[in-house]
């Protein structure tokens, strides 16, 4: 992905990391920075260092780091600052050196206008084209999880009256997320979206069932900048929950909006655990006893521990940070306006210990980065290892079905490492709804001779099919996706072999397959 970055995007900046890789900061690894990426991927950009990344003066400009940002300190006490110029006047580094990083910069201020004397169109923000985008995009990334008892989508013309419970129900994201937050002209939640699409014919009765509420806790981020870091209290208020319950029990669907938010799942803070915060686990399983038509939404942008509430929900949504018109896009998936047809982008494990890279386990204070699951990253530990997932990576339901069959190659004949495998698939609709589904091929190489996971996602399609029809997709792999990189060689090689083509709609869901040679 940073390669295609720089070959296919033509993207102009990078940034360099906090970590150390092979034991130099990643913003003063000339490896990465200059053997790398400049070298041998050609990038021509400037590299920007993340906020109090830098740790040293000439070492950082001398490995390819061209601005350096930072807090608390003044900006001429910055490792780039009055210290470089110490450092040139020591004879240290050259000003031929320094001035390489300038150029740089002002070419950059050159090639996006930003220096004055030329014209620069205006953008545009907040326009009602972008919140259309924002939609679809929302609408599209939706996951049904489960659906039992057939309680997707509501069937509006059967009800009177349905319980919203949850603080996220009403909880605005966008600005959250320390510094990721984003200014928007609007947001609408999942009670502002229900409000907006639910006929006037049918009562909506809120609850706010659990607090948002934390114990502070100093804590040292960004080299010696302290803040204060959100603990959950994980406790709920008796008369919230009792609010919660009526509103339950005197409604005929419950939905529940669970989840974390954008304060507790942030940047600069990793968690400790999958639990889910602030007691939603003993709301949710009580208003499961007073209305088992209830449907759980998720609200989040990683896993959580889902056993329980799998096991004893008939509907689960997993919904994301879905941004401005998140609350319109859930709304319509939720009363089948829109079919659903996200799909997981990782795995969602049964417990913490399943998977290899946590908090606990990777960096647990001893001030060394344990990377245990070697190149076996996400999905690709699941099924190299046989562990068994909660929910697989790719995982997602549709309100129809699909059959997903005669998969076959675009030639008999082997495969050169220039050329692209053309897979072609039959996808039918044998549901009673128009719907999307997502074609996931994946590969796995027989007798490799290097450690390999035992399949590899390589190319996806996402098709519409209306009922009853059945479509043809066909999705191109360059035969260059599938080398490995030969660490003694140091580049990137195409294994000769037989491969096999696995296609279906998750990782642990496939549905036909194809064997294709490379020569």
């Amino acid at each position: 992905a940073f390669k295609d970055a720089v070959t296919e995007a033509n993207a102009f900046s990078f940034m360099g990391a906090y970590n150390k890789f092979r034991g130099e900061y990643l913003c003063e690894n000339s490896y990465m920075l200059n053997d790398i990426l400049r070298d041998e991927w050609g990038f021509e950009g400037i590299v920007i260092s993340d906020w109090n990344a830098v740790h040293t003066s000439v070492n950082s400009l001398k490995s390819g780091l061209d601005i350096e940002m930072g807090t608390p300190k003044p900006f001429n006490e910055f490792f780039l600052a009055d210290p470089l110029i110490d450092s040139v006047k020591a004879g240290k580094i050259s000003e031929s050196e320094v001035d390489v990083h300038v150029k740089r910069i002002l070419q950059l201020m050159h090639t996006v206008k930003s220096m004055g004397g030329e014209d620069r169109k205006s953008g545009s923000i907040n326009t009602e084209a972008h919140f259309q985008d924002a939609y679809d995009i929302a609408v599209e990334s939706v996951v049904l999880l489960k659906n039992e008892k057939s309680l997707l989508p509501i069937n509006t013309s059967g009800i009177k009256t349905v319980a919203v419970i949850g603080n996220n129900a009403t909880k605005k994201n966008a600005l959250g997320g320390y510094g990721a937050g984003v200014k928007t002209k609007r947001e609408v939640t999942p009670l502002e979206g229900l409000k907006n699409r639910l006929p006037e014919s049918i009562t909506i009765n809120y609850a706010e069932g659990y607090q948002e509420r934390y114990a502070p806790k100093k804590e040292a981020i960004f080299g010696e900048v302290t803040q204060e870091r959100a603990v959950s209290i994980d406790e709920l208020d008796p008369k919230m929950l009792e609010e919660a319950m009526d509103a339950a029990k005197n409604s005929d669907v419950a939905i529940i909006f669970a989840g974390s938010n954008r304060d507790f799942e942030t940047e600069a803070s990793d968690r400790a655990d999958l639990e889910l915060p602030f007691g939603q686990v003993e709301l949710i399983k009580k208003v499961l006893e007073v209305n088992p038509n209830t449907i759980v939404v998720m609200i989040g942008g990683a896993p959580f521990d889902l056993a329980s509430i799998k096991e004893k929900s008939s509907a689960l949504v997993w919904s994301w940070f879905n941004g401005s018109e998140g609350g319109n896009a859930l709304a319509d998936v939720l009363l089948g306006n829109v079919n659903p047809s996200g799909k997981l982008p990782w795995t969602m494990p049964k417990e913490l210990n399943d998977s290899p890279a946590h908090a606990t386990n990777s960096f647990p204070g001893d001030k060394v980065v344990s990377y245990d699951e070697g190149l076996l990253v996400g999905y690709r530990w699941f099924d190299t290892k046989n562990v068994e997932p909660l929910y697989p990576f790719g995982y997602g339901l549709s309100y129809t079905t699909f059959d997903i069959k005669n998969g076959r190659a675009d030639k008999n004949q082997a495969y050169s490492e220039d050329e692209t495998i053309y897979i072609s698939v039959d996808v039918e609709n044998t549901g009673n709804m128009d719907g999307k589904e997502v074609l996931q091929l994946y590969t796995t190489i027989k007798d490799s001779k290097v450690e390999r996971a035992a399949q590899e996602l390589k190319g996806f399609y996402k098709v519409l099919v209306n009922k009853g029809e059945t479509k043809t997709v066909t999705v191109g792999i360059p035969v260059k996706e599938l080398a490995y990189y030969n660490v003694e060689k140091k580049a990137w090689e195409v294994e000769a072999g037989t491969y096999d083509i696995k296609i279906g709609n998750s990782s642990r869901d496939i549905r036909t397959e194809v064997a294709i040679d490379i020569k």
